[in-house]
């Protein structure tokens, strides 16, 4: 039997703290406890605990919606939640508390918002700050539940405290249903001796590549932190790649990573939405290219028409919304994403196109991170926030102003855009692909780049195929051009580039243009002319012989798809053409600086 004291203190009233001392009372009764109860108005009246109480205690509970004094508690774990969820989830409540007496040794906190006002309470004899630099060992830790309120932030702070009971240092990102909180920025992540993922649910642990990292669940991360922390100290590195292909690789990755980690903004915002809307668009492009095998309008109840109705009928109505989603899923989080779905598909049912998705993304991610940052409601109701009131009023306004404000304007701007490429000429379509052929080129995988490529894929969801060709196309030619130089003149490359030649080809070849990233970084003045040049001739040539793609992304490997690309021995030969010229221009302007630091030497 465990004794257990408690202080409950609402800012609802006095009748609502003794309901949830009572509550406690009861159900402790019933799990063999002991409880001693405080109830408190907001006023702070009440019978208080006595000192004989507090010293025979094991441990205390507060359910309280405000400030409560804790210096008569030092030493005992604490374990704090609001007023509400000691009523409704009592026995749960209960049952966590006991749960963390094993690992604490200072106070233990629930959630710091809203049920507990003291998120920063201080630690306890057992792990003061001078403990706390005894070995130096600093973590990172994502915390998450699939409910993402009591237990996101519970394991969290129990990770804190077993962190400091052992000395080391950590920094913990909590995945709430509020979004996440105390992000891990890059610098955190590149100094950590080793990584911990308590979770229930999915965590995307892709920027934790080559540190030590271990998995565990927010019960594990509860009940026994210091063990979980140590066993992730524990885990060992993953085992590095020696070989020059690998490290080429590598350098390409790096070189992504750390143009994504520059990116802020609208940009960021707008090429998440991008990065979430581009596997909907190649599944359901592709599976409309494989239904045209079986005739371009297939009859009703015909294998063709089901694959039709796949990709045309299911996946392509979902572009629009899916960009608008994670546009504002961006900005806002997971509040964000609600509003920004529903926003995505009314401006698809306005006829407002991808413009209209990135309006409505934009409008729902920061109409919901106003809710979310500007509307405070008693903390009894905080847990309705991001189930009922940021999706209710974000959807509510952000569909009225595109109703009434921008559904008109952007229709009409897109049904003029979508005019003009439709009905353009040979000339006007050579110049288009001559420029977003170029762009593609210009700082490969940069801001200019990625406008090219949103724009394409951006009208796929109208059906407008052929600028999608000349960015794919335009953006295969630059490693593709630089591989072949290093293989036909040897001479003006090192022994470095020319291996990298040969993963370049390959990445080429997968529509990966940062493959000419390392190309470029070395020797920006004769590189990047000469891929420019190759783009640009590239991107004229599939405009002018109207080649058009239904997959934004997939490379050379989507040629093989039947209908994917239209007019493909033409596209080939755009290809090879832009290749061409990549590879003489930049073999020709290497010779001449060759030449020009001969002569130098002679004189």
């Amino acid at each position: 039997m465990t004794q257990i004291v408690a202080v409950t203190a609402s800012s609802a009233g006095e009748a609502h703290s003794h309901l949830a001392a009572e509550a406690l009372k009861k159900t402790a009764e019933a799990l063999g406890h002991a409880l001693k109860a405080e109830a408190a108005s907001g006023n702070g009246q009440g019978t208080p605990l006595s000192a004989a109480d507090i010293a025979a205690a094991e441990l205390v509970i507060v359910g309280a919606d405000q400030a409560i004094a804790r210096d008569r508690f030092r030493g005992l774990p604490v374990y704090a939640v609001s007023t509400s969820e000691a009523i409704r989830n009592t026995e749960l409540v209960i049952k966590n508390a006991l749960m963390l007496l094993e690992t604490a040794p200072a106070q233990i906190k629930t959630t710091p918002h809203p049920a507990d006002p003291q998120p920063d309470d201080p630690l306890s004899d057992a792990a003061s700050p001078d403990t706390a630099s005894a070995e130096g060992k600093f973590l990172v830790g994502i915390t998450s539940c699939p409910t993402g309120i009591a237990h996101t932030f519970m394991a969290a702070e129990a990770l804190k405290q077993g962190a400091a009971k052992l000395g080391y240092t950590i920094k913990v990102e909590t995945q709430g249903s509020v979004g996440a909180k105390n992000q891990l920025s890059e610098a955190d992540i590149a100094r950590a001796d080793a990584v911990i993922i308590a979770a229930d649910t999915h965590v995307d642990l892709g920027r934790f590549q080559g540190k030590p990292l271990y998995e565990t669940s927010t019960k594990a991360a509860m009940k026994d932190a210091p063990s979980e922390l140590k066993a992730a100290l524990q885990t060992p590195a993953p085992a590095p790649t020696a070989s020059g292909d690998r490290a080429y690789a590598d350098q390409v990755k790096q070189a992504k990573a750390e143009r994504s980690e520059k990116r802020s903004g609208p940009y960021k915002h707008l090429l998440t939405g991008v990065s979430y809307m581009l596997p909907v668009i190649v599944a359901g492009g592709l599976i409309i290219a494989l239904s045209f095998v079986f005739g371009i309008e297939p009859e009703e109840g015909t294998f063709g028409a089901a694959l039709s109705q796949i990709g045309g009928g299911a996946a392509f109505a979902l572009i629009v919304p899916v960009l608008s989603g994670y546009i504002a899923f961006s900005i806002a989080d997971r509040p964000g994403l609600a509003p920004g779905l529903i926003g995505g598909m009314l401006a698809a049912n306005l006829g407002m196109g991808f413009i209209g998705g990135i309006v409505s993304g934009f409008l729902a991610g920061y109409v919901a991170k106003l809710v979310r940052d500007r509307v405070n409601l008693p903390a009894n109701f905080e847990g309705l926030k991001p189930v009922l009131v940021i999706p209710l009023l974000a959807t509510l306004v952000v569909g009225l102003l595109l109703v009434y404000v921008f559904g008109g304007p952007v229709r009409y701007l897109m049904d003029g855009l979508t005019a003009f490429l439709e009905g353009m000429g040979s000339t006007n379509a050579v110049l288009l692909g001559l420029i977003l052929g170029g762009m593609m080129a210009v700082d490969m995988g940069g801001p200019v780049n990625k406008a090219a490529y949103t724009f394409a894929v951006g009208l796929l969801s109208s059906n407008l195929y052929g600028p999608m060709a000349a960015v794919m196309a335009a953006g295969m030619t630059p490693p593709l051009g630089l591989a072949i130089a290093t293989f036909v003149a040897k001479k003006r490359f090192n022994q470095a580039e020319q291996e990298a030649g040969k993963v370049a080809s390959v990445l080429g070849i997968s529509f990966i243009t940062e493959g000419a990233i390392p190309f470029a970084a070395n020797d920006p003045i004769r590189v990047i002319p000469a891929c420019v040049a190759g783009s640009a001739v590239t991107g004229a040539l599939s405009m002018l012989f109207d080649c058009t793609l239904r997959a934004p992304h997939g490379g050379i490997f989507v040629l093989a798809i039947p209908n994917a690309v239209e007019h493909v021995g033409l596209y080939i030969v755009a290809i090879a053409a832009g290749t061409l010229v990549t590879t003489l221009t930049v073999m020709q302007l290497k010779r001449f600086s060759n030449l020009g630091g001969a002569k130098a030497q002679t004189t």
